[in-house]
């Protein structure tokens, strides 16, 4: 069949096909030439039509005139663009609303403000990527006045509505499509997943939230939600010119007063905050269509389609409507219960500014503070928690930084009242100080803390002095530790510079200082946020003031002014047994000579506490962050906290404080509360078996079993191939019995039954001697014999143990 002459050869193809179909479908049928000719034409046309109307379905271009009456739709149908009329109104907008499901449900409107009247109105697209509505007269009612140039001479210009419900406008001239113009970039009263909320630091442009007037009116109503960033970024809501009410600070996870749950199975939510842009937005995770709507009201809705029912349901409400909704309700430095009343009262270390007014109900003046600050030495902080964050538009915000040292920032600045971390999350991080009055404080139930500078003389009900006439010390224990003043040690340390840090601990922040004679020593300073004080303060200087061994760090002195608690010791030149261990480039600088002498030394220092010194010491937490090196690499245990004295016999007691570091601590006093020197002889195991493999007990992970460390050496032992746990590390240097004794006797500390234990005498005689070792039974939390003991040990936080106070 030949094909049809001065024809394109597609062309041709496609009016072959058309004349084989007429032939087929009528066999009897005979044409005319003409005849012919016209049905092709006919088909013809219809085909390309229909193949011209699928390829445009979504999009308009530069030569299309889009009237009343047109619309485009989304690829997947969900949603659609033209002209409309809002409820019982006669004008015309063009707007985006929902096909597939909710039909009608306008989620964004371009020409709010400049209504068409009739029927007349048009949208076109010029060169310039500037979308226009015209009126009947040709006039532009309403135009996107796009800021993006477009980037070739021969411009390829295009609108399209993707499946987001984003109308965009795009320059295809070049291989990387480049967006002109977009909706998203101006919400009206509807958040759709995806879209910022925010603003552009760069262009200067702000995403805002603005309800309509009335359910017939999409013009811009009285109420603005924006994102202000001034200072730490929070969400306001103000009506004309006046802040109604504000959601707080970015907390990591959320703003703290708006109801979305985060982390959820059906939608993410994400704060962006650079130099770049500023925005909040959430995502779907799965096919459940969401969107927020806020109402002419201001009644801030989050909406959830359902399928069965085929209708939105109230996801959340995210209106302050309660009473304490109202901006700075309470006056600065006052806090807002909406359970009480009258719902103002003051925040700790504050009182009344106006007593007649509170009395009456009307917090509105605040309150001022009891005693005045002293920018000195004279100042602490007290913890709130509970409570939406003040005002934030006058502070200060820093994400790597730790709560440390934003509380050592704040103080060296006198004009900062109060610091917190900014991310509540893995514990928390970064720093945000306040550099004001802190107005608008509502309590809640979120437990974020945040603290407030106060005078130290605020801090005398709630902080006990150090005194030798305590009955609880005695004063011989005091009179060989020298007192040192405060001025010393700032001068020391350059006033807690931050560069003078060099660890940190359950207590709280160390700090290397070279004191007036050229000593150099760590010093270790209380923290406001720690969840050990006076106690532990008191107990580190007990137990620690009358040890003399060389294997446990020396306490120089100690400090007790005001609300200030700091130990002074002896600094160690190459820090922490677990910066060598764990890490990967470190850990080929210790040899196996070194750690069997570290395993020696250990166990000399353990076994003087329990045995030899004049007070019987349970050190109660013994791990590799507690154990020091000296110049020389010399083990010196530290960190006496949380130690116990013991007398003659008594060497097991029980508590309901179970303290200490989860991976170390034995199973009787992790499940039981039961503690004892056997308790010490089974930290010193797992100590043991880290400083021979490399790992840490509580991250390890076999690759076939679901042992922890202690259950791998179990098994490699029961198989003979014990060595098979030294570290790679090690190969060169290690002495192959001193390491096979080391596994052997680690595994005798680790046993399941503190009876079955040996003492830290026995264990020292058998690292040093060549005497046959008796046989050890299966470790403590080995996977397979003791899970049921595992699942019933209190939750732990990734390390310590959390059920009274962590380390």
């Amino acid at each position: 069949m030949a094909a049809f002459k001065g024809v394109d050869p597609k062309m041709s193809q496609i009016l072959l096909y058309i004349k084989t179909i007429i032939q087929i479908s009528h066999p009897h049928l005979t044409l005319t030439s003409m005849e012919f000719g016209f049905m092709t034409i006919l088909f013809s046309c219809v085909f390309f039509l229909l193949l011209s109307s699928c390829a445009t379905l979504d999009t308009i271009t530069t030569n299309q005139v889009f009237r009343d009456g047109d619309t485009i739709v989304s690829d997947d149908n969900m949603f659609e663009l033209g002209f409309f009329s809002p409820g019982k109104s006669m004008n015309r907008y063009l707007g985006i609303w929902y096909k597939k499901i909710s039909m009608g449900t306008v989620v964004w409107v371009a020409n709010r403000e400049t209504p068409v009247a009739d029927k007349s109105g048009m949208l076109k697209l010029n060169r310039k990527g500037d979308l226009q509505i015209l009126g009947a007269d040709n006039t532009v009612i309403w135009s996107s006045n796009s800021t993006v140039s477009v980037m070739s001479n021969n411009p390829v210009v295009v609108v399209q509505l993707l499946d987001t419900g984003n109308l965009v406008v795009w320059d295809r001239s070049t291989k990387n499509e480049n967006v002109i113009w977009q909706s998203f970039d101006y919400p009206g009263n509807t958040l759709l997943p995806g879209m910022k909320y925010g603003k552009d630091l760069v262009t200067g442009r702000e995403r805002v939230i603005i309800p309509w007037k009335s359910a017939d009116d999409p013009s811009p109503g009285e109420y603005l939600h924006w994102l202000d960033t001034n200072g730490y970024p929070q969400m306001f809501v103000r009506q004309g010119s006046v802040i109604r009410w504000r959601y707080g600070p970015w907390n990591g996870r959320k703003f703290q007063a708006l109801r979305m749950e985060n982390p959820n199975p059906i939608y993410s939510v994400q704060f962006v905050c650079n130099d770049k842009e500023i925005y909040f937005k959430y995502e779907l995770k799965t096919s459940v269509l969401q969107r927020i709507i806020v109402l002419p009201d201001d009644t801030a809705v989050h909406l959830r389609w359902m399928d069965q029912t085929q209708k939105w349901v109230v996801h959340s409400v995210g209106a302050v409507t309660e009473i304490c909704g109202g901006y700075g309700l309470c006056g600065p430095y006052g806090s807002c219960n909406a359970n009480r009343y009258p719902p103002c009262t003051c925040m700790a270390g504050f009182k009344p500014r106006v007593p007649d007014e509170w009395d009456r109900g009307n917090g509105s003046s605040g309150c001022e503070r009891k005693r005045a600050l002293d920018c000195g030495s004279g100042l602490g902080f007290k913890r709130i928690s509970g409570v939406i964050f003040p005002d934030t538009r006058h502070s200060w915000y820093n994400h790597s930084m730790t709560l440390e040292e934003c509380e050592m920032a704040c103080r060296m600045k006198c004009n900062c009242t109060a610091y917190a971390n900014t991310d509540i999350r893995n514990g928390g991080s970064g720093c945000l100080l306040w550099f004001d009055e802190l107005i608008d404080t509502t309590e809640n139930d979120d437990k974020q803390d945040f603290y407030i500078k106060l005078a130290a003389s605020e801090f005398a009900e709630d902080r006990y002095a150090l005194d030798k006439k305590d009955n609880n010390v005695r004063m011989e224990d005091l009179d060989e530790l020298p007192l040192l003043s405060l001025n010393k040690i700032v001068k020391a340390t350059d006033n807690f510079n931050i560069n003078k840090k060099i660890g940190e601990g359950g207590f709280g922040p160390v700090y290397k200082g070279v004191l007036e004679d050229g000593r150099e020593v760590a010093v270790k300073r209380l923290s406001e946020t720690s969840q050990q004080g006076i106690e532990e303060f008191k107990n580190e200087i007990i137990c620690i003031a009358k040890l003399q061994h060389r294997n446990l760090v020396k306490l120089l002195g100690y400090c007790n002014h005001r609300n200030e608690l700091i130990l002074v010791y002896e600094y160690m030149t190459n820090k922490s047994l677990d910066l060598y261990l764990f890490d990967e480039t470190r850990s080929s600088m210790l040899d196996w000579p070194q750690r069997f002498n570290i395993i020696q030394g250990m166990a000399r220092g353990i076994l003087y506490l329990h045995q030899d010194s004049r007070l019987q010491i349970i050190h109660r937490d013994l791990k590799a962050g507690n154990i020091l090196l000296d110049g020389d690499m010399n083990p010196k245990i530290s960190d006496f906290g949380l130690a116990r004295k013991f007398v003659g016999p008594d060497t097991a007691t029980k508590t309901k404080k179970v303290v200490g570091t989860y991976g170390y601590i034995s199973p009787e006093y992790a499940i039981h509360g039961r503690f004892s020197i056997k308790s010490d002889v089974y930290s010193f195991g797992v100590l043991v078996l880290e400083i021979v493999s490399g790992k840490k007990n509580r991250e390890f992970c076999h690759d076939d079993r679901n042992d922890n460390l202690l259950g791998h050496a179990w098994r490699l032992y029961k198989q003979g191939r014990s060595i098979e746990l030294l570290s790679a590390s090690l190969c060169a240097s290690c002495v192959i019995l001193e390491v096979l004794r080391s596994i052997h006797v680690a595994l005798l500390c680790v046993q399941n039954h503190a009876k079955d234990r040996p003492t830290m005498l026995s264990v020292v005689l058998m690292l040093v001697s060549e005497s046959v070792l008796p046989q050890p039974k299966h470790p403590a939390f080995y996977s397979e014999e003791t899970s049921s003991e595992l699942e019933s040990v209190s939750s732990v936080d990734g390390s310590l143990i959390t059920h009274l106070y962590a380390r």
